[in-house]
């Protein structure tokens, strides 16, 4: 007789590979009083849960923050337990949870950037946002880091949130970052920042960017930085206007947009400059040091989809910088046993369910939620 789970003698043992939003919201809804029994084991690389929560949201956003009291309240569960300090590939494998759960969540996120692709790249001082970020916010990982902040100017490339983050931090004073939750070693750094100047550089258009509306009204609260829009810039092509009629939150960040560059400069110390249709070509250095960005000029060119790409147009220009920070999206890392969709990033999945590649058939037991499912889309509460 087949042995019956989902009971208080027999619990369903569910294993959780990843402590960051997703897996708690998936560990939420399993230990959510219900006819099922249900025991969750977390399993996380770092010392402390909450992932990106805890590491990747800015530090002058503490409000964001706060949903950690979520996830604490599902890990006061009875039923659930927590290991940090436990890596899968090197102290659990794929086998070792098939053997003891009988279910297997991957919520392992997207672990990688993605890069330029260009020369000049690894130069000292050019570095992922991800990295910057994770220096600013205490990531172990990433403590020893050591940006150097001596130069006048740096170039961050893309307009998500997280460039919007990395752009703002670089541009705020001492006196408003000591009100943030920002690491101690990180503070110490930034207050001796020379920085003065931070470049902001789309590929596409402003009607394009990605960042959200709280995000490029900020820009408008720094006690020390003017917000430099050149205004020819944010003219729209037939394709870009036709896309901003039906999309409230790009109304509002054109808004936003045209009236920094209305403003101008007010005399303050520092500026950040919001630059579009540029796409980096080349990160120019000299003597092992980046002295310069090159970029080529880019025109909008709707495709059959309706998707608005950018193509370059042979004419270059020139931003000289001491740091260059790209965020330019994510993607997952494969892991020892588990399906891996390497254009994608993702482990392949039918509904979460991962399906191995071969047959197109789920695997009995194994899931996969958040990032790794779907990709790097969307904010905390979208991976519920």
């Amino acid at each position: 007789m087949a042995e019956q789970i989902g009971n208080p003698e027999r619990p369903l043992r569910v294993a959780i590979v990843g402590a960051g939003p997703s897996g708690f919201y998936a560990a939420g809804a399993l230990l959510k009083p219900t006819d099922l029994s249900v025991t969750v084991d977390m399993f996380e690389r770092l010392p402390a849960p909450h992932g990106l929560v805890r590491y990747g949201v800015a530090p002058d956003h503490q409000n964001i923050k706060s949903v950690s009291k979520v996830y604490d309240r599902t890990a006061d569960s009875e039923n659930f337990r927590f290991f940090g300090n436990v890596e899968y590939g090197r102290d659990i494998n794929h086998d070792d949870l098939r053997a003891h759960y009988d279910a297997v969540i991957y919520a392992v996120g997207a672990q990688s950037d993605r890069r330029l692709n260009i020369p000049g790249e690894d130069l000292p001082n050019s570095m992922s946002a991800t990295e910057f970020v994770a220096w600013y916010n205490g990531h172990p990982d990433y403590v020893d880091l050591a940006p150097d902040l001596s130069c006048e100017a740096a170039l961050v490339v893309g307009v998500g949130n997280v460039a919007m983050d990395v752009a703002r931090i670089l541009a705020k004073s001492a006196d408003e970052l000591k009100i943030s939750d920002i690491a101690d070693h990180a503070l110490a750094a930034l207050e001796q920042s020379n920085i003065k100047r931070v470049y902001v550089v789309a590929r596409r258009g402003p009607a394009q960017s990605k960042f959200t509306n709280v995000e490029i009204r900020e820009f408008g609260h720094l006690d020390v930085a003017d917000v430099i829009v050149n205004k020819a810039e944010l003219r729209l092509d037939a394709a870009s206007s036709a896309s901003v009629q039906d999309d409230t939150s790009a109304q509002k960040n054109m808004d936003y947009l045209n009236a920094y560059s209305e403003m101008g400069s007010t005399g303050k110390p520092h500026q950040v400059f919001f630059r579009f249709l540029l796409s980096p070509v080349e990160i120019i250095g000299d003597d092992g040091k980046i002295v310069a960005v090159k970029l080529e000029k880019n025109r909008l060119r709707p495709t059959n989809t309706g998707y608005i790409n950018s193509e370059g147009t042979g004419e270059f220009e020139t931003i000289e910088c001491g740091m260059v920070l790209r965020s330019v999206g994510y993607k997952g890392l494969p892991l020892p046993g588990v399906p891996y969709n390497e254009r994608r990033g993702t482990i392949p999945n039918d509904v979460g369910r991962i399906v191995d590649p071969a047959t197109e058939k789920p695997l009995y037991g194994e899931y996969v939620v958040g990032w790794a499912k779907r990709g790097p889309t969307g904010v905390i509460g979208t991976n519920k």
